[in-house]
């Protein structure tokens, strides 16, 4: 799909039922368990909110890009060459190990542990979604079923100012949730129990993207 970009003036950007629905979406897509909220959820336990923020913005930020991108035409690319697809499954795959390996390193919320000292900071959050497929997917959904065609750039920026306010309030209650169980793993070796656990589950979040249907 490719947006134009000098809508007609009579055009509406986004429908009341459009912006009604892509909540819906939004919401839904954002909550869901993932590989993102996984990590959202051992960082607000870990490193409580307000260092958890980048990864938040990192996270939102990178897969709002792929819709712009893919509003742009990229999606087209990604169609008619599956090829790249696969090989961003595997890359991803081996990012993911890299991540849930820096999770399980974590000993303590003192502060004294040079692996609890760096969060997963922006730039690592944002290269998360760029390198998942299904993420990929997921724009391309977005950009077909809710941007207007001939609303142009301006509809396209449109749906992804919407999805973003859905987006970051939403995979942020993640990271709130892993703040309220700080008090809880702070005791005995439960922080590094729990951060195991969460190594494995965000590497076996990605098991429906490594054998999809």
């Amino acid at each position: 799909m490719i947006v134009k970009t000098h809508p007609q003036m009579d055009d509406e950007i986004m429908s009341p039922e459009n912006i009604t629905a892509l909540i819906g979406f939004a919401f839904v897509m954002s909550v869901s368990p993932g590989p993102g909220n996984f990590l959202l959820l051992a960082s607000g336990a870990n490193f409580g909110i307000a260092r958890t923020i980048p990864l938040i913005l990192g996270i939102s930020s990178g897969f709002l890009s792929m819709v712009f991108v893919v509003g742009l035409g990229l999606g087209e690319i990604l169609e008619r060459f599956p090829v790249v697809q696969d090989a961003l499954r595997f890359i991803c795959f081996g990012y993911i190990l890299w991540l849930a390996y820096k999770i399980s390193q974590i000993r303590s919320l003192e502060g004294n542990d040079p692996a609890a000292a760096k969060p997963i900071g922006f730039v690592q959050a944002a290269m998360l979604q760029l390198l998942n497929p299904k993420a990929w997917t997921v724009a391309l959904i977005v950009t077909v079923t809710y941007t207007v065609p001939s609303a142009g750039i301006p509809g396209l920026l449109a749906m992804i100012a919407v999805f973003a306010l859905v987006n970051i309030p939403s995979i942020s209650s993640w990271a709130m949730f892993g703040v309220a169980m700080r008090s809880f793993i702070n005791q005995g070796n439960r922080t590094r129990i729990f951060n195991i656990i969460m190594a494995g589950l965000l590497v076996g979040s990605m098991a429906p993207m490594l054998w999809p249907n």
